[in-house]
């Protein structure tokens, strides 16, 4: 199975990049940066949510109807005249749901890490988060995906099979929550901006582990 490194790795990944990169204004290393840490933190924080039975339901609905892939089926004309309003205001929604009211805490983390402003970073995951659940939508239905344990089992898988990728996505799990509240993003922002003696640990060690970077 094609893992998220895999999707920022291929054509369309790449398509998605510039794409973004040229809506945003930000240079392309930095906005394929981006995403490649928001990309896990998105997808981390939806396996979360699909811990509960009805958060897991949800997301099977959505993917079903709405996020069916279909989004996938033309970048380019998505990026071609500037993404649409209704694809922004939908992302702001997904955010909204994953990240609840840390989303600002986020997005300073990001900006902080990659060195881009929140502002673009925000546009930046109002674009990645209906392509990546397009991009789960696709999957799901390429699976027959139609139960909730199935779909948290497709959302570790494509965060990696392997043991090693497991203990990652561990680690991205206590991450979203290290104090164990529950909240989905915990700590982000200390976690990733003490960028000394606890790197290894943080977003840096975590996504350099992830990507290979």
């Amino acid at each position: 199975m094609s893992g998220l490194l895999d999707l920022l790795n291929s054509p369309m990944g790449k398509q998605l990049i510039s794409g973004v990169a040229g809506q945003t204004g930000q240079p392309e290393n930095k906005t394929a940066d981006v995403l490649s840490m928001a990309m896990p933190l998105l997808m981390g924080a939806m396996k979360k949510n699909t811990s509960s039975p009805g958060g897991a339901q949800g997301l099977l609905n959505a993917l079903s109807s709405k996020h069916d892939g279909s989004i996938l089926n033309d970048l380019g004309g998505l990026f071609g005249g500037g993404v649409d309003q209704n694809v922004m205001d939908d992302g702001a929604g997904i955010l909204g749901h994953v990240f609840g009211s840390k989303q600002p805490q986020v997005e300073n983390a990001l900006s902080s890490k990659s060195g881009i402003d929140a502002g673009s970073i925000s546009q930046i995951l109002k674009i990645a988060a209906p392509i990546l659940l397009g991009y789960l939508g696709k999957q799901t239905k390429q699976q027959n995906v139609s139960s909730p344990d199935a779909l948290s089992g497709l959302l570790g898988g494509l965060m990696g099979g392997n043991s090693a990728a497991n203990k990652q996505q561990s680690l991205i799990e206590t991450f979203l929550d290290s104090d164990g509240d529950g909240s989905v993003i915990d700590d982000l922002a200390g976690m990733v901006l003490n960028s000394g003696s606890q790197k290894k640990s943080g977003l840096g060690g975590l996504l350099g582990g992830l990507f290979g970077k």
